[in-house]
């Protein structure tokens, strides 16, 4: 009986509370209820802050510009209409089916855009993921967003070259595009069109087959204004994939384009050949500022010398390399593509580079020369720049020694280490001097235990802390070890990231 009486005034309690709040929430001037609304990022928070009254349930639904729609609004057709009354001034949509399954009801198609381009003028940014519904007629509505400058199609199967035409020819104020994953798309006249308008800032296309990356050349005057690129294949290549079309053997070769403005460049899956190809951007990007080269093949030291000259404000760099047969002084070598010779142009004429990745794909710890880095090369490139962020990746070469040697880097802050399986307790507790470290991630290394691990994080304040898939080390042994610990036993390894690639 108490209890209950307890219970009863506790509710009430909170009651009065809520209604004092709504009194004084409906007290505040506008200017302020809007600073309070654009403060909250988070879409729960933003739900609760409209339940509270109606007046905050107006100034959030004002002030939400972004909305993001999945498998749980159905049917989206008709409820699009009253999404766009209740949220007036939205300018960035995103529609995203992933893992969608028929049962979820209808997805946005086409005439769904079209409908959407009604009632939504205010639409910049329009991102559409796992459209199974989507075809080129209605890529043709997307032309009515007449102030959208970004578009990322992710996924969309039925789309084709004709709907991006479309799309280049009347999205006059595009600045961001971004293709990924739509395996009709073939001709590279929409790059064309586009290059032409010469509007875009950042080009990103992934695993669309049909593409090649001699239709990049068809970009042109394009190129002048991009200050992000990103080309990436998915799967193996070989060497007698089809080349340029208008290459012409025995001339010297230039590409006759500008790139000025790119800052940011990664590769993927591609075939470089010197002055043939997209690897033709490495000599020309005087403004880099962070590259990425993954598992790029015919990629050799003078590419990445070329880079060291050119590229005096380079920040980050990612290399991922994997073992081929390559011309060496000393006869054909099997091994990754780069030597120490690369690592030393870097350090000596990249004197900003911050960020470093340097990942070795399908290398054997029972054969250390199939990669082209030795360790005192390695060490001494990350000692000569003030690198702040380092991941080392299937570095089978690295050992207790290396992790000596790194201990000692001035300015590093984060560190992850994946599958570096010579690295033992030694090696890791050798961590513990490092004057900065504040992030360490470890992935798929055996070699150290719980006692190695405790060790690091009792001498360091670390801000996190990340283990996956390290067969000897255990949960116990790291909770509360840092600010945000996150562990799990296993980790697909780099053989499950790279069906990616």
């Amino acid at each position: 009986m108490i209890s209950a009486y307890c219970s009863e005034y506790l509710l009430n309690l909170e009651i009065d509370k809520l209604a004092q709040l709504r009194f004084s929430m409906d007290n505040l001037p506008d200017a302020l209820l809007s600073e309070i609304a654009k403060r909250l990022t988070q879409t729960s928070d933003l739900n609760s802050l409209s339940l509270v009254s109606k007046r905050l349930y107006t100034v959030e639904a004002e002030q939400r510009d972004a909305i993001r729609i999945g498998c749980g609004l159905s049917p989206v057709t008709s409820a699009l209409p009253l999404l766009c009354s209740r949220f007036p001034n939205l300018c960035k949509l995103e529609f995203n089916y992933y893992r969608w399954k028929p049962n979820h009801g209808m997805q946005l198609d086409s005439q769904g855009l079209h409908v959407l381009s009604s009632f939504c003028p205010s639409l910049v940014h329009l991102t559409l993921s796992y459209c199974l519904c989507i075809d080129d007629t209605g890529l043709g509505f997307v032309t009515c967003f007449n102030k959208l400058m970004s578009l990322r199609l992710n996924t969309v199967p039925e789309i084709s070259s004709v709907g991006l035409l479309s799309v280049a020819v009347g999205c006059k104020r595009l600045t961001a595009f971004n293709l990924i994953d739509c395996k009709k798309v073939t001709s590279a006249e929409w790059l064309e069109h586009l290059g032409r308008v010469g509007s875009l800032e950042e080009l990103i296309v992934k695993y669309c087959k049909g593409i090649s990356q001699y239709d990049f050349l068809k970009f042109g005057t394009g190129w002048m204004k991009l200050q992000t690129f990103v080309f990436q294949n998915r799967g193996f290549l070989s060497k007698f994939e089809p080349c340029d079309p208008s290459y012409v053997p025995h001339r010297q070769y230039i590409y006759d384009f500008s790139c000025d403005n790119l800052k940011d460049l990664t590769l993927a899956r591609i075939i470089t050949v010197p002055e043939i190809g997209l690897g033709c951007l490495l000599r020309k990007c005087k403004a880099l500022e962070n590259l990425g080269l993954f598992y790029v093949l015919g990629l050799s030291d003078t590419e990445i010398i070329t880079v060291s000259h050119n590229c005096k404000n380079l920040r980050s760099i990612s290399l991922r390399l994997e073992p081929v047969y390559n011309e060496r002084p000393e006869g054909l070598v099997f091994s990754t593509p780069l030597t120490d010779d690369s690592l030393k142009a870097l350090a000596l004429r990249c004197t900003k580079l911050q960020a470093v990745e340097l990942t070795f794909a399908a290398c054997s710890r029972y054969y250390p020369e199939e990669i082209g880095f030795t360790q005192e090369g390695v060490v001494t490139f990350i000692q000569s720049c003030p690198i702040r962020d380092l991941v080392l990746s299937g570095a089978n070469f690295f050992d207790d020694e290396g992790m000596k040697a790194l201990s000692s880097v001035r300015y590093l802050k984060t560190l992850e280490l994946m599958d570096c399986v010579e690295i033992s307790n030694t090696g890791i507790r050798f961590l513990a001097r490092a004057p900065c470290l504040i992030n360490l991630t470890l992935r798929q290394c055996d070699g150290f235990t719980d006692l190695g691990v405790t060790e690091v994080c009792r001498a360091r304040n670390l801000e996190s802390l990340v283990i996956e898939g390290c067969s000897q080390v255990s949960l116990k042994a790291v909770e509360g070890a840092a600010k945000l610990v996150h562990f799990k036993e296993d980790y697909p390894g780099l053989s499950g990231l790279n069906r990616f690639f």
